[in-house]
């Protein structure tokens, strides 16, 4: 009796060897990993990769899968699944939160080629295939830019809205400070010009301007609400002193947040009146189809905007490129690929305003809050 159960014990062994084996040959699924489409950005982001996925199903050499989740632990999770099945040929990763790292380097324990997307995290970064998204550095640099050539000079009041602390908005702040100081140039892709600052500010100078105003608003409106809520008093007296206000909003949604204030009756008519009486440009990056409808005056917050704000743009960076950074997986796997490890690729941005608002298709995700 022992030496049977010996023997059928050896059997499972062995079919479950060779179960592996078989596993391991027949790997042909792609999944990638992003956000649950909820709004905003991240939501048409998700859309996106969701159409891709469906699409390389349907084509029929690779399996794909999406794996939406809402928090960094939930994909360090996600990878742990993706590690049992064992079927993996690639891994797309829109990290959510920098606790997704631990994910990250378990692909990399195993020798899961992944591609990350729009959140770079240092470490894991060195190992990737590819680092893929938007030029955040440019993004940065195209707001400087266009603050600048609306009257921003040293001493003036800027507010700073930050989406969280991550590889996103501190590259979009340094390509804001890096311009200001003459140590980058802004390319814009739309107007297929370079521009450079037309004055070098100092190091003191720069801290002076984002010293005061700025606050991490978690990628949305009610964030940037509740900010300014607290603030909008202390920053339209500041910036009386000087008569203009900057504002450096990371994201679209934020800067509705702003809008939504002012639509709330929650701002006492003094600091409405004075806000109004200040020439005041404020910024976003994105793209979403609600704001170029404020921009071009179509949407019913574009009377709000002219009362409050003197010019408002967006620098476009679109959540498309989520299908892009997919395409760049399905290179890898078909050997068309001439990138090193841990290499980037950074989309050319470009400033949308009024000047060519009609020109360009938005994302909707925006839902007010």
């Amino acid at each position: 009796m022992k030496k049977f159960l010996t023997i059928s014990l050896s059997l499972v062994m062995v079919a479950s060897m060779l179960a592996a084996c078989g596993s391991s040959k027949d790997a042909n699924t792609i999944y990638v990993m992003g956000p649950t489409p909820d709004h905003g950005w991240t939501a048409q982001a998700g859309s996106y990769a969701e159409a891709k996925v469906a699409e390389i199903k349907a084509a029929g050499e690779y399996n794909a899968v999406y794996l939406p989740a809402s928090s960094g632990e939930e994909q360090v999770d996600q990878v742990q699944t993706i590690l049992a099945n064992g079927d993996a040929v690639g891994v797309v990763f829109f990290a959510l939160e920098d606790s997704a790292k631990a994910g990250q380097e378990a692909l990399i324990e195993k020798d899961v080629p992944f591609i990350s997307f729009d959140r770079i995290i240092e470490g894991p970064d060195k190992s990737a295939i590819l680092n893929a998204s938007g030029d955040n550095w440019q993004s940065g640099a195209g707001i400087a830019y266009w603050l600048q050539q609306k009257g921003m000079v040293p001493g003036d009041v800027l507010v700073t809205l930050f989406g969280d602390n991550g590889t996103v908005c501190s590259r979009r702040q340094e390509g804001f400070e890096q311009f200001l100081m003459g140590e980058i140039t802004y390319y814009d892709d739309d107007s297929k010009e370079t521009y450079s600052t037309d004055k070098v500010w100092t190091r003191g100078e720069i801290d002076e301007l984002i010293a005061t105003y700025k606050n991490v608003c978690n990628w949305s409106a009610d964030g940037a609400y509740g900010y300014l809520e607290q603030k909008l008093g202390d920053i339209v007296a500041d910036a009386s002193e000087t008569g203009s206000l900057y504002v450096f909003s990371m994201e679209d949604e934020m800067t509705f947040g702003f809008l939504n204030l002012l639509e709330a009756n929650a701002v006492d008519e003094a600091t409405k009146t004075a806000l109004a009486d200040l020439d005041v440009y404020i910024s976003a990056i994105g793209g979403m189809a609600e704001l170029y409808a404020v921009i071009d005056g179509s949407s019913s917050q574009a009377p709000t905007a002219d009362i409050y704000f003197d010019d408002l743009m967006s620098v476009y960076f679109s959540p498309k490129m989520m299908t892009n950074v997919i395409d760049y997986m399905l290179d890898y796997l078909s050997d068309d690929w001439s990138y090193e490890i841990g290499d980037g690729k950074y989309e050319t941005v470009w400033i949308v305003d009024k000047s060519n608002v009609a020109d360009y298709e938005g994302f909707s995700g925006h839902k007010a809050e």
